[in-house]
């Protein structure tokens, strides 16, 4: 016997009916918006993401030498792989171009809620468009993704910022004194800031360059409400700050005309940690707190394509996993519940083989699951493993039943069962249960 990897996860049917239902239904609203479907490599070359990121990122990785000695990674996210294909036709691409796919990604690191080693995600990006229309999209699908899962506007909330917001801040502090401040660093700990103590944070910060006293107001601007965006613009005095604000007011404004504003919060400490975002950023979360993390996040990356040797190309897009949407599905009760489900076994009793799988071709041809005995099994253990498979109907394919020229139909809820003529089952009904004959 051995034992399951650490932060792999074994699906079994049932919990597997479910995630399909999760992502069937995500990847619906993707369509309905003209995004197209594409598939992605499992490994790509470790140097892509260590010139993204760092040396550092190669920890976080499951990466190793291939036996043509190259340093390749299973891939930990989507967006620098789309990125990279976009780079490679991005001449012949037609503008903007809209792509989701749903699919595995594996980062080493520490398994808690809704955080595995291996997980699934639907990635959705536009490329093409700097426009605010296109980040509005993006919040559009993602908002439409959530309540076609049946989620209420009070089940979730997507938290906005900018990213030159922070930068534009820290660069009027850089202008107070003369000290060097490390913006990337700062922004880091702006990201952790609801995960550390203030004491912890503000010390971060300091880390990063700011003075203490410049820390505490720093992070006091962050709190500053939406209707006074512009003080923000008159405190740090810079264009790159108040080209942030005029573009996140654009992008809140067009998310209202996309109808989607009532589910947008301003949160300025919103940062997401990924070096490569460059304007809007977001992140949904769990609107009564009880799922206790980001369950996804997104926002605009206008520079990548163009590092990774492309044209200059802007993208926005946004990722929702399988592990934080299932815990908060299942936090507002929309989560289904995780059993099988089968709309037909056909029972053979005696010989009748023939007959019955003749029948259950008619029943899958209308578009039903029908299962039927594999096992040579006897009546009983038939009836026995439909109802385990939680047979919806039963259809009795007997020797005595093809004698009288019908079979006997069975309710599995009730137990009350009848015979049917032959040519009456399933005749001109696309989905015949007991009541249809009772």
């Amino acid at each position: 016997m051995y034992d399951r990897i650490k932060g792999f996860r074994d699906t079994y049917p049932e919990a597997m009916q479910a995630r399909r239902w999760l992502f069937d239904s995500i990847e619906s609203t993707a369509r309905g918006y003209g995004f197209r479907e594409i598939d992605t490599p499992a490994l790509e070359r470790t140097e892509m993401y260590v010139d993204k990121s760092g040396e550092e990122i190669v920890e976080e990785l499951y990466s190793f030498e291939d036996q043509g000695d190259r340093s390749v990674a299973l891939t930990p996210e989507l967006t620098p792989t789309v990125a990279r294909m976009v780079a490679e036709r991005g001449q012949e691409l037609t503008k903007p171009i809209k792509w989701f796919s749903t699919r595995k990604f594996w980062r080493y690191e520490q398994v808690q809620q809704g955080r595995f080693r291996e997980f699934y995600q639907t990635n959705v990006d536009i490329f093409g468009s700097a426009e605010p229309d296109a980040d509005a999209e993006v919040l559009a699908v993602a908002a439409e993704m959530l309540t076609g899962l049946g989620l209420a506007p009070e089940d979730f909330e997507f938290r906005v910022s900018h990213r030159d917001v922070l930068g534009g801040l820290l660069e009027a502090f850089d202008a107070e004194d003369g000290t060097e401040i490390d913006t990337e660093d700062a922004i880091r700990a702006v990201d952790k800031r609801a995960k550390l103590d203030r004491v912890e944070y503000i010390d971060e910060l300091v880390a990063a360059g700011l003075s203490e006293s410049q820390a505490g107001t720093f992070d006091d601007l962050l709190d500053t409400p939406e209707e006074d965006l512009d003080d923000l613009v008159a405190f740090a005095e810079n264009e790159r700050i108040a080209d942030a604000v005029e573009n996140l007011q654009a992008v809140l404004d067009a998310a209202a005309d996309f109808g989607v504003r009532e589910y947008c919060t301003l949160s300025l400490s919103t940062a997401r940690g990924l070096d490569y975002y460059t304007g809007t950023v977001f992140e949904c979360f769990d609107a009564t707190g009880e799922v206790s993390r980001a369950v996804f996040g997104g926002g605009r990356y206008d520079d990548l394509i163009g590092d990774l040797g492309g044209p200059d190309t802007p993208a926005v897009g946004f990722a929702p996993g399988d592990a934080t949407l299932s815990l908060l599905c299942k936090r507002a009760g929309v989560w289904p519940e995780e059993s099988l489900t089968t709309d037909y076994y056909v029972l053979t009793a005696g010989d009748t083989r023939s007959q019955a799988a003749e029948l259950a071709r008619e029943l899958r041809d209308r578009g039903h699951v029908v299962e039927s005995d594999v096992a040579d099994r006897g009546f009983g253990a038939q009836l026995d493993y439909a109802d385990s498979i939680e047979a919806e109907t039963v259809v009795i394919v007997g020797e005595q039943d093809l004698a009288n020229d019908e079979y006997t139909i069975k309710d599995m809820a009730s137990g009350d069962q009848t015979t049917v003529p032959v040519d009456a089952f399933p005749g001109d009904l696309e989905r015949p249960t007991y009541e249809d004959f009772a």
